[in-house]
């Protein structure tokens, strides 16, 4: 029996008279059949066409909360071979729960959210300096000043770079304001004699949603509009402002100033030619996050 592919690559053919040759016992008709070529892809196609992700259980996709997520990381520490039929079969199960799940939720993998990018400006100069036991205590006392502010306003961490992280809002005024907050919050951490000062980017988009993680041109962008504050400071997309309601800016107390395009600078990679960015400025913020920074590294 030929099997017909879904698609342009061709499936291997499932002969059926060799699975069930006489002779043959239970266990090798059974190993056979769930090791074979054919019925293995004949799943793998028919994966593509369920709802939900086809590749659910890989670890990116598996990683994270969530009863169907938990499941995979169980199957894939039990169903160690990977070129079987019945890792497949459970697998589109577990994928077709997963959909389930979102689908009643109402939450969308690919929703409209809002990202936000942080890190300690000149925290590697200061850490080669300070030392690793220095290093630990600024580094918990900042998350520990940090992540309430964004934790409370319904953010959520996807990660934990280092010095920086990586979080997501539904709503992009509430991030914006968030991030503020956490900023001041940096100004009260001193670690020997030290105090750092932390710089953000925000940008809104629909990136991919897999397992914990979110991925795709919006990631790399909300990355690269924090890489712009080089000198500290909190700098938003065109495209967040955009969505803040003018009255909500103006009680967020900040200025709004476009960054300029420096003409002859070669293109940041990562962000789209017609990028525009704003750097977002409060009374407290420090000369050094002035005019300066304010030059767009692109032409």
């Amino acid at each position: 029996m030929d099997v017909e592919p879904f698609d342009d690559q061709p499936v291997p053919p499932v002969d059926v008279n060799h699975l069930a040759r006489p002779g043959r016992s239970p266990a090798a008709w059974w190993h056979n059949t769930n090791h074979h070529p054919g019925i293995i892809a004949l799943i793998r196609r028919a994966r593509r066409i369920l709802p939900g992700d086809p590749d659910f259980g890989d670890p990116l996709s598996a990683a994270g909360d969530g009863g169907a997520r938990a499941a995979a990381r169980a199957a894939d520490r039990l169903l160690r071979d990977r070129e079987a039929a019945t890792r497949e079969v459970s697998l589109a199960t577990l994928q077709l729960w997963q959909a389930l799940t979102e689908r009643v939720s109402g939450r969308s993998p690919n929703r409209e959210v809002t990202l936000v990018f942080t890190d300690l400006v000149g925290f590697s100069s200061w850490s080669l300096q300070a030392g690793d036991d220095a290093t630990l205590r600024l580094l918990r006392r900042v998350a520990q000043v940090v992540e309430p502010p964004l934790l409370d306003a319904g953010g959520h961490i996807v990660k934990r770079m280092g010095d920086g992280m990586m979080a997501v809002f539904s709503d992009p005024a509430t991030a914006v304001r968030a991030t503020m907050a956490a900023r001041e919050a940096v100004r009260t951490v001193e670690v020997d004699g030290y105090t750092p000062r932390m710089r953000a980017g925000i940008h809104t988009g629909r990136p991919q949603r897999i397992g914990s993680d979110w991925l795709g041109v919006d990631v790399n962008i909300a990355a690269r509009v924090m890489d712009r504050a080089t000198r500290g400071g909190l700098i938003v997309s065109e495209t967040t402002l955009d969505l803040i309601e003018p009255d909500d800016v103006n009680s967020l107390g900040v200025t709004v100033k476009r960054i300029r395009r420096q003409v002859f600078a070669p293109r940041s990679s990562g962000v789209p030619t017609d990028l525009v960015m704003y750097r977002l400025k409060t009374r407290r913020d420090l000369p050094a996050e002035d005019d300066g920074d304010d030059l767009e590294a692109q032409a």
